[in-house]
């Protein structure tokens, strides 16, 4: 009777035992394989939302700095274009001999005035504030300007 409690444990039953506990363990091993790749397609998918994220703020800054200089460029488009036109306006030919003639020696003498004034500030027999420099330095801008921009046909 030992033999054959022996031989039917030995047989099918140990066989369906060690069936049911391999398989045990290949389920435990998959879930734990499952987990694992859960957990790593979790990080996967944070990384890349991350990544969205900052793509996403990268291109608002961008858009924003676009603006920002494309409005720069344009501020400084018309400070040159109101620039010229202020050149421009110095030499006008009014028909008015006294006006005409006034404007042909303002310039020049402007011109002289700003020279000299800078020069006698940069060897420091005079001071000039910062308003008397910059009034000085547009002086001698415009007419610097006007002679350029005539030599050239604007």
């Amino acid at each position: 009777m030992f033999s054959a409690l022996f031989s039917f444990l030995g047989g099918s039953v140990f066989r369906m035992v060690w069936g049911e506990v391999s398989a045990w363990f290949t389920k435990k091993q998959d879930h734990s394989h499952e987990l694992d790749r859960m957990h790593l397609q979790a990080d996967l998918d944070a990384a890349q939302h991350a990544r969205n994220i900052e793509s996403i703020r990268v291109q608002a800054e961008l858009g924003v700095k676009t603006i920002a200089v494309q409005a720069e460029a344009d501020i400084g488009k018309l400070e040159v274009e109101g620039w010229v036109a202020a050149v421009k306006a110095t030499t006008l030919v009014t028909g008015i001999k006294f006006v005409d003639g006034w404007n042909a020696t303002i310039r020049p003498g402007v011109a002289t005035w700003a020279v000299l004034m800078i020069t006698a500030s940069e060897f420091k027999w005079i001071v000039l504030s910062e308003f008397a420099a910059s009034v000085a330095s547009a002086a001698l801008g415009i007419y610097l300007a006007d002679r350029s921009l005539g030599k050239r046909g604007k």
